[in-house]
């Protein structure tokens, strides 16, 4: 013989401690109710929310609501199906926690890479400034002193384009006049007079 089921309102609820009381629809009487009585969903009851539940008296001869379901639905018969779901929802946090795990690990490697590059940039600058110097000139040889020593010839420059292309980031005007004659792409002739950087490096009598 199926048990009367009632219907009534969550009237107060003790988070902490895990029970409360149900204010019954026909009676206004305050039921006693655990949190082992409602369904294993995941939700944690609301005070003011609509119940339908089943009464039983405990030890003392006390009532208590059992079998607790919201708003006015019946018990089905197979309730224990909502023990699985339980389980599954159990998990979503830790696949949620897991997920946040990967996301922070390619932030950190995405940074790692932009630093590494950037850093590998300023050493290429640095070594073709280095490279731009010119070598001293060859010594006149002392085997032939009556011929006139003959202007030394300098030494072909290793030049390299590295990727600069504005005045801002030359050196000085030797080092403009390369990067014009030898790369391309360069932004520092608007005129195209072929004199790079004239306000930058190349408007002195003594540029270098």
């Amino acid at each position: 013989m199926a048990s009367t089921r009632y219907q009534g309102k969550l009237k107060k609820w003790n988070v902490e401690r895990g029970f409360g009381f149900i204010a019954a629809n026909d009676s206004g009487q305050d039921i006693f109710v655990h949190i082992t009585a409602f369904p294993r969903d995941g939700r944690l009851p609301m005070e003011g929310e609509a119940l339908s539940f089943e009464v039983e008296p405990d030890g003392k001869g006390k009532k208590n609501a059992v079998r607790v379901l919201r708003g006015d639905a019946a018990l089905p018969a197979n309730a224990m199906s909502s023990k699985p779901r339980s389980r599954h929802l159990s998990r979503a946090p830790k696949e949620t926690s897991l997920f946040s795990q990967v996301i922070a690990l390619a932030l950190v490697a995405a940074l790692g890479w932009y630093g590494y590059n950037r850093y590998a940039q300023r050493v290429v600058q640095i070594e073709a400034a280095a490279q731009s110097v010119a070598p001293s000139p060859a010594p006149v040889s002392l085997f032939k002193p009556a011929q006139q020593a003959q202007p030394a010839q300098p030494a072909p420059v290793r030049f390299n384009c590295d990727g600069r292309k504005y005045c801002s980031q030359m050196t000085s005007c030797k080092e403009a006049t390369l990067f014009l004659q030898n790369c391309p792409g360069m932004e520092m002739d608007g005129n195209h007079d072929g004199v790079p950087c004239e306000q930058q490096w190349c408007t002195s009598p003594f540029a270098k």
